[in-house]
């Protein structure tokens, strides 16, 4: 089979979109990614109600979820599609899967087990990170962390801090519609879908297909990689396993304010509030400074952070404590605009999202691994003192696999450049 490496086989560079469209491009995208982030963090508030709810213990539904998520090692089939029939059909089958299993949770799941095959699928989309493709392949190189990073900001607005108060606590609502809220909300996301176009440099890969007579075949990219791909799926799922381990624990701090430190579910959104501000200014932050700095110096620096600042936070007094998880925030967001940025620069066009799909894929060890290592943190700390130590240590993990792997930097390169030499 004919490979095509970047956009074309002669490295020939798409032209770029209007600022118009790539204003609306960012806003719609990132619309994508807020559904994205509120279903995965909107749990931190819902675990309080879903304990209740089922009449089980933390352990014993963090062990259930570590079961579950096996289902999300799955996701580089879905992300496949998105190289075989376009970005604008793949984002379709993404919009969907996430406002629909929203619904689901909402109104069929009476029995745990029910609850647990839906908030499987829902997680199963929301770890897809689609949308950061064509948010990648439409950016212009200099300018190309920042406007990954700002799409990625809209995701992190804190609708999942400011809506469970009002739906549950101020209107009375069924704590489920935590979750069904996001069936209402893919209802103008998919309105803003049918002004999307198919992204220039896919459109690219598809006529050089077509003159090279290349099938557009479901092979899950197996066909068309190389040892260059290989090598960087396995760095970039590496890293993405401990910060998604660290975020599997960081969002018991849900938990522990509510349960252990008696926090109403007011008073923790208010906290959970100021956490989200800090993600989303951090990953903001995190843009600049990945394309003044370079990749993995902004990287380090995010881990670094997380550490320093969350370590500690079992043996801090309360008021200390919140400012504690809300530097986590900031120094997490820093560290999430790396992998927003980074993973969807560094694989070529043709196979972009199907090499995003694998590192998502891979990093799926995490869903299974961080509820159990926190089930297992869970029992033999109660109190979560050294739970949070152990948190802090895992988010140095990426700084040591930096050290030792010594990735090329890719700052200020276009895609085309990218392809053609690392």
């Amino acid at each position: 089979m004919t490979m095509i490496s970047g956009a074309s086989q002669s490295g020939a560079q798409p032209e770029p979109r209007s600022r118009n469209y790539l204003t609306f491009l960012i806003v719609f995208l990132g619309s994508i990614a807020l559904m994205d982030g509120y279903l995965s963090g909107v749990k931190a508030s819902a675990i309080p109600y879903i304990l209740k709810a089922y009449g089980i213990d933390a352990p014993t539904f963090s062990g259930l979820e570590s079961i579950a998520l096996i289902v999300t090692f799955f996701v580089f089939a879905l992300n496949h599609l998105a190289d075989v029939i376009g970005r604008k059909p793949g984002l379709l089958l993404l919009i969907l899967g996430m406002g629909l299993s929203s619904l689901a949770i909402l109104i069929w799941t009476p029995t745990l087990p029910l609850f647990m095959i839906f908030y499987a699928a829902a997680t199963f989309f929301t770890v897809s990170n689609m949308w950061q493709v064509p948010a990648s392949e439409e950016a212009p190189a200099a300018r190309r962390a920042r406007v990954v990073t700002l799409t990625a900001a809209i995701g992190l607005l804190p609708l999942q801090a400011i809506l469970p108060p009002i739906l549950v606590a101020r209107l009375g609502l069924n704590w489920r519609w935590m979750y069904g809220i996001q069936f209402l909300f893919m209802l103008p996301v998919l309105l803003m879908w049918l002004f999307m176009r198919e992204t220039s440099r896919y459109q690219v890969v598809q006529e050089q297909r077509r003159q090279d007579h290349v099938s557009r075949r479901f092979n899950l990219g197996l066909a068309t990689m190389d040892r260059r791909d290989l090598r960087n799926i396995i760095f970039s799922s590496a890293v993405l396993i401990c910060i998604l381990l660290f975020v599997s624990l960081f969002f018991w701090c849900g938990y522990f304010f509510i349960t252990l430190n008696g926090f109403t579910l007011t008073r923790w959104s208010a906290v959970f509030l100021a956490v989200l501000l800090m993600i989303m200014l951090g990953n903001l932050s995190g843009g600049w400074l990945l394309d003044r700095v370079g990749r993995k110096r902004g990287l380090i620096i995010g881990c670094a952070g997380c550490c320093i600042a969350i370590a500690g936070l079992g043996y801090a007094p309360g008021t200390i404590q919140i400012a504690m998880v809300a530097a986590t925030g900031f120094f997490f967001g820093i560290s999430s605009s790396w992998t927003a940025v980074y993973i969807s620069e560094v694989f070529p066009t043709d196979r972009r999202a199907t090499c995003v799909g694998w590192v998502t894929a891979a990093s799926r060890i995490s869903y299974v691994a961080g509820p159990a290592l926190a089930a297992l943190l869970l029992k033999a700390f109660p109190d979560m003192t050294i739970f949070w130590i152990a948190t802090g240590l895992i988010s140095l993990l990426p700084i040591v696999i930096v050290l030792v792997a010594r990735p090329a930097e890719t700052k200020q390169l276009a895609l085309e450049e990218i392809a053609a030499s690392h």
